[in-house]
């Protein structure tokens, strides 16, 4: 039935009928009526009032990442929505569903340097899988349902919507349009190819040395169980990338760890020894490969993928399958050899050993390290936590020592490596997520970016803990500084508030933990309280995350932490 409804009401029906209950948002002249009409909507609509439209980008990533589900923002017109590019970037580059919607000013001041006017839609078109400026309130519906529909299907995206006030103000007869939803150039292909599938079995039943790389697209196609089978039919020890953590469970056997610049020692040997690679999911990026002249040069290369720009892009591969990676690998089973490639294991090893000797966890230390820290976590947790990490050393950490059984529970900027990123979308995924224990694993450079959305946190009462590790330095940037630029550690120094203080002036609970003797209480009096709560941990100001590989080496370059009788 038809009802006469403003551009503003369309705009909440839509977001409604695609089953959203939660809009991360800032109000403000250009978007007004929008906000105006919210107040119609509040029994089906709860709105999260952000104190930056950059935080309510990294709310509807980390709630999108939580869910599975589309995550929404909402901003108003210039500033308002420039401030939203970051979130949007980062979202692009890690394929993350999120719509955001902006006002815009009128129609007939557009091009007219109006106050707050900004070509939003052509800002952000680099960074979003698509962007939209509405025109026509006949339109509106129509192009909101389209967005979805855009920024969930195929590889997932980010998308804007960008809305004139004047039709926002607008009144239509509307009815909700049912009619399917169709995307030139979207028909993405959901059978492989069999004469592929058949070459990739070949590969597979062949190799000696073969590995599975495990990217993000296992967790976004669901397709964990299908690549668990796959490494236990064959026997094929399995990496992944940062964004494919707990796509196999960390204590399954087959689970190397993570590779690339940080990756495993054992794991990027793996790599360039192996004579096959089966890439899932992924990207071939500087990260994952380091010089891509010296990448696994013995390798026969299968390559899974929606996302038929990912084939041979940086690395040429022998067999390309583009397709839905669940049902390629569910289809690839039943053509695959059982068999137990011993001598490989054997090999894996004794490179897994020497690693192992290096490992700071076993070493007596005098002062705090983050690496500890993120395994205490792990401990006190029973690994049943979604963690929220940002970006720094303290990511690489949690990678290295949180052991994550179940997918999506590690959230975090991979491709961009965006700062600042973890707080905003903790609390993005304490509304998708709301009896998980959730942790935000964040830098003193890291948090100090987003630290107003600290104010988010206590209005809305999320059961957050954010667990601060202070070095006193930009620590990623001082351990590049220190490895490759002569210690000269120019503007890495860097100060913090009093976080505990900060907690009070908040009006929450904040403990600061200056030895490892002191991590389970205090992680148990965390986990007892109910709303956000502070945890700051000193840490030793010149540790360096090991191994590392340094820019345009080759993989098994890696620079590894010293022997135990060199630690200090």
């Amino acid at each position: 039935m038809k009802r006469l409804l403003s551009g503003s009401e369309i705009i909440w029906e839509c977001v409604i009928e695609e089953k959203t209950d939660v809009v991360f948002g800032y109000p403000g002249g250009a978007i007004l009526p929008a906000y105006d009409a919210l107040t119609k909507y509040r029994k089906k609509i709860h709105h999260v009032l952000v104190r930056h439209e950059q935080g309510a980008t990294h709310m509807a990533d980390g709630y999108a990442r939580a869910s599975g589900k589309v995550g929404v923002a909402m901003a108003t017109s210039g500033p308002g929505a420039t401030n939203m590019v970051t979130g949007l970037a980062t979202a692009k580059l890690d394929s993350i569903p999120i719509v955001c919607i902006t006002g815009q000013v009128p129609r007939p001041a557009i091009g007219t340097d109006a106050f707050q006017e900004v070509d939003i839609y052509g800002t952000v078109f680099p960074v979003t899988k698509y962007s939209y400026l509405v025109m026509d309130i006949n339109d509106l519906a129509s192009t909101i349902r389209e967005a979805f529909a855009v920024a969930r299907s195929g590889r997932p995206g980010p998308v804007l919507i960008d809305i004139p006030k004047d039709v926002q103000n607008e009144k239509i007869e509307f009815e909700y349009p049912r009619n399917p939803v169709k995307l030139p150039g979207n028909n993405f292909i959901k059978k492989p190819e069999k004469n592929k599938l058949t070459k990739a079995a070949d590969l597979i039943n062949n190799s000696k040395k073969p590995v599975i790389l495990a990217g993000h697209g296992i967790l976004l196609s669901g397709a964990s169980q299908e690549i668990i089978k796959l490494a236990e039919i064959a026997s094929i020890p399995v990496t992944w990338t940062l964004l494919g953590s707990g796509g196999v469970p960390a204590s399954h056997p087959l689970n190397m760890g993570m590779m690339g610049m940080h990756g495993e020692y054992a794991v990027n040997n793996a790599i360039q020894e192996a004579d096959l690679l089966i890439a899932c999911g992924m990207r071939f990026d500087d990260r994952v490969t380091g010089d891509v002249s010296t990448y696994s040069l013995n390798s026969k290369k299968i390559h899974i993928d929606i996302d038929p720009s990912e084939m041979n892009k940086i690395i040429p591969v022998d067999v390309g399958i583009v397709c839905d990676l669940k049902n390629t690998v569910a289809e690839l089973l039943p053509l695959i050899n059982k068999k137990s490639n011993k001598d490989w294991f054997e090999i894996i090893k004794k490179w897994q050993s020497e690693s192992k000797s290096r490992d700071i966890i076993n070493t007596k230390t005098e002062t705090l390290f983050g690496a500890q820290v993120i395994r205490d976590i792990w401990e006190e947790t029973n690994g049943d936590a979604i963690i929220v990490s940002d970006v720094g050393q303290h990511q690489m950490l949690e990678a290295q020592y949180y052991d994550h059984d179940e997918p999506n529970t590690l959230l975090t900027s991979g491709g961009l490596g965006t700062m600042g990123f973890s707080l905003p979308a903790a609390i993005g995924a304490s509304f998708a997520k709301k009896n998980k224990d959730i942790w935000v694993i964040v830098g003193d450079g890291s948090i100090q970016m987003t630290i107003t959305e600290l104010a988010t946190a206590v209005q809305e009462n999320v059961n957050i803990n954010i667990a601060i590790i202070n070095n006193g330095y930009l620590g990623m940037v001082r351990q590049w500084q220190e490895l490759f630029y002569d210690s000269r550690f120019a503007e890495t120094p860097i100060s913090s508030p009093d976080y505990i203080k900060i907690a009070e002036a908040y009006g929450l609970d904040g403990y600061r933990v200056l030895s490892r003797k002191e991590i389970p209480s205090i992680i148990k009096k965390a986990r007892q309280k109910r709303g956000p709560v502070i945890l700051e941990f000193v840490v030793e100001k010149h540790d360096v995350v090991y191994p590392m590989v340094p820019t345009g080496a080759a993989l098994n370059a890696m620079i590894n932490r010293p022997s135990k009788t060199e630690i200090k």
